[in-house]
Formats: C-alpha cells, structure tokens, sequence
C-alpha cells in the first residue's frame, strides 16, 4: 500500500532569497574579529574599547544584507560591527579605526566602536554616537527626507528606501527612542526599528529598562506600529521576521519595530566581567549561541562539512590579513586634528545640500536698502520666505510655526504660501527637532529648526554635540550643516524660563558657528549666509530686538550676506573700545553719546573678529565688554582673555567687564531692569576706565 507523502518542513528550508553562504561567511568574520580582539589586541594594549558583538551577530548580518537600496540608510550603536561587514565596510578600517590608526573612519579622532560608512555602492552607515539612544531621531530625519525626496522634489531614486535604526533594549528606555518613535509613527515614515533584546543594558536588567522587559508587547496598542518579535538565535525565524519587517517598510511606508531577543555572550565590553550574572544564566546563554544553530540550519541544506570549514578558515584568513593591514598604519599627525571642525574648502563625503547639487546664487556684502524700515522679525521671516522660494531642500520646522506662525510671528504665513511639507509644526520634542535635522542634513536638505526659546534648547543638547562634532570625529566624510533658530533674551520682563542667553554654551560646541545678529540688516545677511553655507549653525534671534525700533533697517536685498567673523564698528572714537553684541548694542551705543568711544558690534561669536578688536583697543588703550550673560565664563571672559594676552603692553587701564550677575533672568520688570545692565550702568562703567 502506498505510503501518503510526507509534507517538508517548511520551518527548516533555508530561504532561498537569503545568501546563506554569505551570512555565514560574514558571521564567521565577526567572530574572527571578536575573537582576535578579546584574546590579542586588547590584552596587547592594542584596542582600547571592544564591545563584542557575540550573539547579535548573525540577525545584524541578515539584516544588512536586505539593505541594498542605494538611498536607505542605517545608524546603529557600539555593537553594531557585523552590520558594518554586511554594507561592505573595509575590515582593515574596522580594525585599524578600533586601533586608533590612521585612515577608517575617524583618523584615529573617535573610538573605533562609533562607525560611520559613506557607502558608495548601497545603504550608508550614518555616524553613530556614543551616547546611548542618540541613534533614533536623526535615522527618522532620514527617513523624513526620504519622504520629502520622493513626494515634494519628485526623485524616483528614493521612491523604494528606507531608513533602519538599531538600538538594545537598554536604549529603548532612551528620549531619543520615544521622540522617534512619535515622529516616525505621526508623520508614517518608512523606518525600521531594531531592537536587540539581550536582557541586560551592562548590569542592569530589561525590566529596569520598560515594564516586563519586553518593549514588544507595551507597545502592541501604538498606533501606526507594526510590530514583529521573535527569537534572534534562531536563522529560520530571524530570517523571516527581517523579511517581513525590512519588506513591509519598504511597501507600506510605515514604521516597523522589530524586536529580536539574542544573547549577549561576552560582557558590556571586555572589562565587564559579568559578576551580575550566575554560572548557570551564563552557561543558557551560551546555549542560545546562533553561530552553531546556524552551522545546523544550513548542513547539509546549503553547504557541506567541508564547504563550512573552508568559509571558517577563509573568514579567519581574511581577519588575519586585515590586522597585518591595519598594524601597517602610522598614527595620524597630530597637527592633523585641528583639521575639519568647520567647512575647510574639501567637501564632506555625504551630507549637506552642496553634495545635492545645490550652488548657491552669487551674493554681495554691500547692502542695497530699498523701502521703508522694518523690524527684525519682517527681516527673518522675509529673508526666509526669498530661501524658501528659490531653494526647494529649505524646509523649516519647529513647535508652532506653522498656522500659528510662531511664539514670536517670525514664520507668520509661511506654512500658508509653501504648504505643511515645508513649514510643519512638530511634536513638542526638542531632542526630536534636532535630531530630526541631523538626518534630514545628511540626507541632503537644509533643515531650519526652530528652538521655541533660548532654555529649551537643552534637552536637545546631546543632539546639538553630536552634529557639531560630526565633520571633525568623522574627518570630513559626513556633515549635517542645518540652521538653528534660536530665540531668548528678555523682553518686556524676564524669568528663568524664556529669557535666558547663554550663547557660550553654544560656542563651546565645536563645529558650530554662532550668529548673534543686533538689527534686522545684520540679521537678513548673517541667516542668508547660514542658509546657503555648509556648516551647522546657532542663528540667536533676541527677543528683545525683534520689534525694537532701534533694530529696524531697510530690507538690504535677496543677495545681501554677511560673512561670520566680520564684527561692525557701529560707533568711532579713541577713549575706550566697548565690545559688545545684540541686545547690548544700541545700550553701548547710547551709553556712549559724548564720549569718544569705539562700540564694536562682534555680529558673530564663532568665529568672532578678535583682529578688529585688538585694532581697536590699542589704539585706545582701554577695553570694556558688555554683554546680557552672566559674567562669571561667559564669553566676555574670552574676549578679556585674548585682550589681556596680545595687548597687554598696550593698555593703559584693565579690561573689564560690564555683565548680568550669575543668576537667571528675574521676572519682575523692576528686578530685571537692575540686573540688565542698563545704559545709566555702562556710561557709569565707561567713564571709570576712561578717568582711570
């Protein structure tokens, strides 16, 4: 009698769209590379920081090899290698960069677990950080402009790409995880979210980190998620769930979670000792180990005994080979690390709009003031308004800008002539309004975020670090120039929360440049040339200057640009050099009605024109700063220091400084007007030094 037939057991057929000699090449790689760290380089003092990727390798790899669109884009973390190996990276930079050597990607600037990959042949590797969850919020701006490529500039390029972000599930505890998420998930963006569920973040517990260790399940009821999980040591199951997921990014155009739990088989990095975990959990993760599920998985279906041992050895051999490669490698030159904070004349690899195709229109630094005066928010909104309409990667964003126009009118109408794609208001997230830019930066766009006030700025302080720092730790292979409006200062009163200025901190950032512009024909030209540059740069728009009727010029025209580092002399005389910026310009000024005094207007803290000041004082042979931060290190303690350094012998009194008091803004106008310092104040102050 016939036997029925035996169905095959679809679970355990290797998908034949996955190039499984491949995966298992690229896995055997990243163990070759773990392997040789932990057990050579990092005892020979070779490789400093080495977080082993034992474990998440093998969903990592068969992750990266579904990435083949030229424009996706991934940003991983720390463990993120085999990703690397997956996109093509070189194996001599990886371990040359972990070495600190020179070439890879940083030069030997950054740790050689923070990659990036300008990738010419398919998805890049966005710069990682290193900082835990300061992956997710540029990977959504990417996955923003890819919206934006394909739905408002019409480029069929994009029309297929999508952006992926790894993350552990210590990060899942992250701001930038929940400030991407909402975005990806609002605004229905084709991203990725990986999620390698290891258990622990270092020493700590996944249920330290989300409610049940499982951000799969409290996340099942999110709107706009779909949501995958599954076993990550498992190759049947792991391949599956990254098809389904990377597919369904790729066809619905809407954010994805895929959470994987996998094994963590070395510790944190190679100091961890793992004492937090017993003998027994150990042992059963090791037992989960996916590189010998996957040998199962694909002998005898796929390749033999002899055919898996020959990609071991060839891995092994490559490995080695690599080493010797990257042993090979001087140091960088020392003075080479002053090289790329800013825009040098060599363009960065990938980001910015310049890469994009966008020239900039030839521009004057003569003004050609035509009509009435007008105040510096007419002068922001209408120099806006000229970018806007003549270059369509401008796209502004920020907490009500859009209907509303803004807290302070500067975006008044603007949503209205160039639509929501162009001028959107964002959820309230600051960390996800500059991290949204950084990728919207590197995707080829000119992002102008709008801070809705100067102290709000800092829960997005990592993600303002991250993208001034980016040329330099990455040696110019990525940028995200952007433009970041920023408002603060007093107004009619002042209060701990809105009018803050402390622009030093901003100046502290490498990589950034910092405009402070007094009056609205300063303003027109100094955002005009950030707009059109190709570095990130603080645009500090003083509350108290936007409608003040001192600031008001005439509109300067639509070529009108102002170079940063070009301070103004508003005032001439030979008693005293008054060197000040915003709203302390017109106060100096009055301050110094008969009196022979020079005010210089800095226009720009970074850079700011030491040379015109130094021209100045010794001539004049006297020096006041007068600035609305506090004094203790704020930036008059720069200007003071340069002064004190390289004109000393020209002084014939001390420099000094004329500064709010180390305390924030209080709110009572009363209160306020004695912290400012006040016209009565400066005059007061000027002829001190000049009787001295």
């Amino acid at each position: 009698m016939a036997q029925p037939a035996v169905k095959p057991d679809l679970h355990n057929v290797p998908d034949p769209s996955v190039d499984w000699p491949r995966v298992a090449y690229l896995v055997s790689l990243s163990r070759a590379l773990d392997n040789m760290e932990e057990t050579r380089l990092v005892p020979e003092k070779k490789v400093l920081y080495q977080f082993s990727a034992r474990g998440h390798d093998m969903g990592q790899i068969l992750l990266g090899c579904k990435l083949d669109d030229p424009a996706d884009a991934t940003c991983g973390y720390y463990r993120s290698r085999p990703m690397l190996l997956s996109l093509g990276v070189d194996v001599a930079d990886a371990l040359g960069s972990a070495m600190g050597r020179a070439g890879g990607y940083s030069d030997g600037r950054d740790i050689g677990v923070v990659f990036n990959y300008p990738n010419p042949n398919g998805a890049s590797a966005l710069p990682m950080c290193g900082g835990v969850g300061a992956q997710y919020t540029p990977t959504a701006g990417w996955a923003q402009a890819i919206e934006y490529h394909r739905n408002v500039l019409k480029d069929p390029a994009y029309d297929k790409a999508i952006a992926v972000v790894l993350g552990g599930d210590g990060s899942v505890a992250s701001n930038g995880f929940w400030a991407a998420l909402t975005l990806a998930t609002t605004q229905k963006l084709p991203m990725l979210f990986y999620i390698e569920d290891n258990g622990f973040g270092i020493s700590v517990p996944s249920t330290f980190q989300t409610p049940g260790g499982n951000i799969a399940a409290n996340l099942a009821s999110w709107t706009g998620l779909t949501i995958f999980s599954g076993d990550g040591t498992d190759p049947a199951e792991t391949a599956r769930l990254v098809n389904q997921a990377v597919n369904l990014v790729r066809d619905e155009r809407s954010p994805v979670l895929l959470r994987l739990t996998v094994p963590r088989l070395q510790g944190h990095s190679f100091q961890d000792t793992q004492t937090y975990k017993s003998e027994e959990f150990v042992a059963s993760e090791w037992a989960r180990d996916p590189l010998p599920k996957l040998k199962s998985y694909l002998i005898p279906a796929v390749l033999s005994e002899e055919e898996w041992a020959e990609i071991e050895q060839r891995a092994d051999n490559n490995a080695e080979a690599a080493r010797e490669r990257a042993e090979a490698r001087d140091v960088a030159d020392p003075q080479t690390v002053l090289n790329n904070v800013f825009f040098e004349g060599a363009l960065q690899t990938e980001g910015g709009q310049w890469n994009h195709g966008y020239a900039a229109p030839a521009t004057t630094d003569v003004p050609h003031p035509a009509g009435q005066r007008i105040n510096m928010v007419t002068a922001i909104r209408r120099t806006l308004e000229h970018e806007l309409e003549v270059n369509p990667r401008v796209v502004l964003f920020g907490e009500d800008i859009g209907p509303k126009g803004g807290v302070h009118a500067v975006t008044l109408g603007l949503q209205e002539k160039f639509g929501f794609e162009r001028v959107s208001d964002t959820s309230l997230s600051e960390e996800g309004i500059v991290g949204r830019a950084v990728g919207m930066a590197l995707a080829g766009l000119m992002p102008v975020p709008e801070i809705q006030f100067r102290k709000y700025a800092e829960p997005a302080t990592e993600q303002i670090n991250d993208c001034g720092t980016m040329r330099w730790r990455t040696n110019n292979r990525f940028a995200a120039p952007m433009v970041l409006r920023v408002p603060g200062g007093f107004f009619k009163c002042g209060d701990p929360w809105h009018s803050q200025t402390n622009e030093v901190a901003f100046v502290h950032n490498p990589g950034w440049k910092v405009a402070v512009p007094s009056n609205a024909e300063d303003a027109v030209g100094l955002l005009r040339t950030s707009l059109r540059g190709n570095d990130p740069v603080l645009f500090f728009e003083h509350r108290s200057m936007l409608d003040h009727a001192w600031a008001r010029r005439a509109y300067p025209g639509d070529d009108f640009a102002l170079p940063f580092g070009k301070a103004k002399t508003t005032v001439s005389g030979n008693d005293i050099t008054i060197v000040t910026w915003g709203a302390m310009v017109p106060r100096c000024e009055e301050a110094a009605v008969g009196r022979s005094a020079d005010v210089i207007d800095l226009r720009t803290l970074m850079p700011w024109e030491s040379e015109a000041v130094l021209a100045s004082v010794r001539r004049t042979r006297r020096c006041l700063i007068v600035h609305e931060d506090l004094k203790t290190a704020g930036f008059g303690a720069e200007i003071a220091a340069v002064v004190a350094d390289e004109a000393f012998m020209d002084l014939d009194a001390p420099v000094m400084r004329l500064t709010m008091p180390d305390i924030p803004s209080p709110h009572n106008a009363v209160l306020l007007d004695w912290a400012v310092p006040s016209v009565e104040r400066i005059r007061a102050k000027i002829d001190e030094l000049v009787a001295f």
